[in-house]
């Protein structure tokens, strides 16, 4: 572990005034020594610019950047990467919280392998159901085979959303600000998906952050992202052609980008007809009380 590097936590908000001490505690806790973190405020209207403004103040470690007017959920939560100045950089949310050894640990691995642009650890969820903590115990993500990887991927996406989550894990600067993102409805799939092409990650399995769990409608989804509504209607097929879009730009060979080709499409394919099954089964239940 390289005690001298930089690591930057970027936490994007937005009248988060009431949720933010517990996060801000739980990221200055870390036992790295060098500690960055950055609170990119998009435009809040409560509290949360005074409460920043008094924590910075508090402590050198912290650097506070409001927008004057609200740029969007996704702008803003890459602005908080790309002002950073650590080698490597982590989201967090604004309700999130970190153990005291998240960082340290994940730069152990990145000192083990450099090969590794991502590591990621097991996350404890507080939801509807209270703590939920799926083990993630595959390989695949840290092969030499970007297909394998995307496969792998493409997999956890379909299968649990509580099994992987890459945009809260820790990043070399460039895979975190370098790969172009799209204001789209399953972005944070698309953009885990062009990780996975982009390089190997590890996976650590013990619990080292804690995120807060919401289950949303879709289209409640796409006013907090604004975009239009009829995107809700069509997300399947939107995400598969982005994907398609990035696999006919990435850097693969043409057997690789026609492997990844028909991974995109087994994932569309499943992701359909688990759309039409739900459909088909709103309407029976639709049926039965007529």
């Amino acid at each position: 572990m390289r005690d001298s590097e930089l690591v930057s936590i970027a936490l994007p908000v937005r009248n988060g005034a009431g949720r933010l001490e517990a996060v801000v505690r739980s990221v200055l806790a870390q036992d790295h020594p060098h500690i960055e973190l950055v609170i990119s405020d998009n435009a809040s209207t409560d509290g949360t610019e005074e409460l920043c403004r008094d924590l910075a103040a508090s402590d050198p470690r912290i650097v506070y950047h409001r927008h004057p007017e609200n740029v969007g959920l996704l702008r803003n939560f890459m602005h908080a990467a790309r002002v950073s100045k650590g080698a490597y950089v982590r989201w967090i949310g604004d309700d999130d919280r970190l153990e005291p050894t998240c960082v340290s640990a994940a730069l152990a691995a990145f000192a083990a392998d450099e090969r590794l642009i991502l590591v990621t650890n097991q996350v404890s969820y507080s939801g509807p159901d209270g703590e939920v903590s799926v083990p993630y115990t595959g390989t695949k993500l840290g092969s030499d085979d970007p297909v394998e990887r995307l496969a792998e991927m493409l997999r956890l996406l379909n299968e649990s959303p509580y099994l992987m989550d890459p945009l809260y894990g820790l990043l070399r600067r460039e895979a975190a600000t370098g790969i172009p993102r799209r204001n789209m409805l399953r972005e944070d799939e698309v953009f885990a998906a062009k990780l996975a092409l982009a390089g190997p990650w590890a996976h650590l399995p013990e619990v080292l952050s804690h995120r807060n769990w919401r289950l949303e409608r879709i289209g409640r989804v796409a006013r907090r992202l604004d975009v239009p509504p009829w995107q809700s209607h069509l997300a399947n097929t939107l995400q598969c052609r982005e994907l398609l879009r990035w696999v006919h730009d990435a850097d693969l060979t043409d057997e690789q980008r026609r492997r990844a080709r028909g991974e995109v499409l087994r994932m569309y394919a499943r992701r359909q007809r688990r759309t039409l099954s739900h459909r088909a089964h709103k309407l029976l239940t639709l049926a039965r009380l007529v």
